[in-house]
């Protein structure tokens, strides 16, 4: 901010962009702005959370009605028992399974340059209909 320009306004600085919808020079024979982007496949943190949190259920299943287990005990409680630790540990590791493909996927990222579209809008003919 220079000395001269209050906290709140916008000063004229001709190294700063102009608003969106402001219209800077003419329209017809502007250059695209060209600007660099980084391209990465980032996965979805919350079907890796469902999916293990379902694997945990499964693991669980199998822990209380496939293996033999004590007659002083309900193999449904069992079940309940042991659904809730295998789930919770179902979710933390689906979680970190989404975190390690998430690193992996910032190294394996890509960088590419985009240039900006003329909108629809910029389409039409003067009577205002479509070409």
């Amino acid at each position: 901010m220079s000395p001269h320009e209050t906290p709140g306004t916008a000063g004229n600085d001709p190294q700063r962009e102009p608003a969106p919808g402001s219209v800077q020079g003419s329209a017809q024979g502007s250059v695209p702005e060209r600007r660099e982007v980084t391209v990465r496949r980032a996965p979805k943190y919350v079907p890796f959370l469902i999916l293990g949190g379902l694997l945990g259920v499964a693991v669980a299943a199998i822990i209380a009605y496939a293996l033999p287990g004590d007659a002083s005990f309900d193999r449904s409680s069992v079940f309940g028992f042991f659904m809730i630790l295998c789930a919770a540990g179902g979710v933390i590791l689906g979680a970190a399974t989404a975190l390690v493909l998430d690193r992996r996927s910032v190294r394996r990222a890509e960088h590419a340059v985009v240039e900006s579209a003329p909108d629809a809008d910029d389409d039409a003919d003067d009577d205002g209909n479509r070409a």
